[in-house]
């Protein structure tokens, strides 16, 4: 189901003394079966935005249309504002502390029950549900309490709730936040599959950067109650600046490329994916006939001294230790060994290109390994390693 924001703004308290605007003048469209995100620092009006899609808050000026339904208009009764809250589940930061019931299956039931459906219709909702956030359906699954399940299993009975109520849209208020990074892609993938399986349109509020651009097809980002930037998260994430302008980091690859166009590196539009962002790296790396990057050439890319001081992939170059490599998921990546001297000439396992062409001086691992550059302070020159690629890199 789609959402619509037209010139919308909400304000609360409004008239008295503490009155305080939330929004300012928000529009915005989320198309039928997408994937949304909504960024922002804290107070940004995140969560008084995503409040006003099934109807918990009402616009103080503006409109907000869902799936056809004006929540403000006049014609619009309070028997639509339930029908539509059923269509547009809300699963509220850290739901797990709104588990209640003693079992599992009481918990997820606990929804339809007010339905009034069929013993057999809800039983049917509880065990579907289950099964679309990966949980056990088994009746000794169900009779156990909630309580006694990990941080991110709860997580995802609660999510089990909403779902059982059948929603087409489902909006998640920081749906990974406070679990480790094994709970969050147990959430991301359960996400994935709802979209991809039952067409559920998604709307997550989240300030993880990451997060969003993995998972969303379209970005608003917030500040101060106004949307600043919007559009997919590729655009998006490319104006680095403007991010950090309302308070958000940009995605590790995000700052990968910036960092490669600073440099000089004539990289083009690309998508932000480690494989295709090394793709773009790699094609601007021109190669000699002997399938050798020159020294020439690398120093008047003005890359030399910049790569001295990063890793890819763990793999650091000319006998730095580099800052760090990020995986696809930003996470640091476990220190390997260096390619300085010895290790640095040419071997069996000596890295190449996608087309099998050997990349410069068995520096840069393949394209489908090495993940992103990332930023940091310029080493200082040392004068034993002045020679760069050339002495290390074993070339002849």
């Amino acid at each position: 189901m789609s959402i619509v924001v037209e010139q919308m703004s909400h304000i609360y308290n409004l008239g008295a003394p503490q009155q305080r605007v939330a929004l300012h003048d928000i529009s915005l469209t989320i198309p039928d079966g997408a994937c949304a995100a909504i960024v922002g620092v804290t107070g940004s009006g995140k969560s008084t935005l995503t409040q006003h899609f099934n109807g918990l808050l009402l616009p103080t000026s503006g409109r907000v249309i869902i799936d056809g339904l004006d929540v403000a208009a006049r014609t619009t009764r309070p028997a639509d504002i339930l029908a539509l809250r059923r269509r547009v589940g809300l699963l509220f930061q850290f739901p797990e502390a709104q588990l209640f019931a003693p079992t599992i299956a009481d918990d997820v039931a606990f929804g339809p029950r007010q339905l009034r459906l069929k013993s057999a219709q809800v039983t049917e909702r509880v065990r579907w549900a289950l099964h679309a956030v990966a949980l056990p359906t088994d009746a000794a699954f169900l009779a156990r309490s909630p309580f006694a399940l990990s941080g991110g299993q709860r997580r995802r009975v609660a999510l089990a709730g909403v779902l059982a109520m059948r929603p087409l849209t489902l909006v998640l208020d920081e749906p990974s936040a406070g679990l480790d990074a094994e709970a969050r892609d147990e959430i991301y993938v359960c996400l994935a599959a709802l979209r991809a399986e039952e067409g559920v349109t998604l709307v997550i509020v989240s300030h993880d950067m990451s997060e969003v651009a993995k998972l969303a097809d379209l970005v608003f980002a917030l500040a101060d109650g106004k949307l600043r930037r919007a559009g997919p998260p590729d655009e998006v994430f490319r104006r680095t600046e403007e991010i950090a302008a309302c308070g958000l980091l940009p995605p590790p690859l995000a700052q990968a490329l910036t960092l490669a166009l600073a440099q000089g590196m004539a990289v083009g539009p690309t998508a932000l994916t480690p494989d295709a962002l090394a793709d773009a790296i790699l094609a601007t790396a021109p190669a000699s006939s002997n399938g050798h990057a020159s020294q020439n050439d690398l120093n008047s890319h003005a890359t030399q001294s910049r790569l001295n001081g990063h890793r890819l992939n763990g793999q650091s170059l000319n006998g730095h230790a580099g800052v760090g490599a990020l995986n696809g998921y930003g996470q640091p990546n476990a220190p390997s060994s260096a390619t300085s001297g010895a290790a640095g000439k040419r071997g069996n396992g000596a890295p190449r290109r996608p087309d099998g062409s050997d990349t410069p001086n068995g520096a840069v691992s393949q394209a489908g390994e090495w993940r992103a550059l990332y930023d940091a302070t310029d080493a200082p020159e040392d004068p034993d390693r002045s020679s760069g690629l050339q002495r290390n890199g074993g070339r002849s």
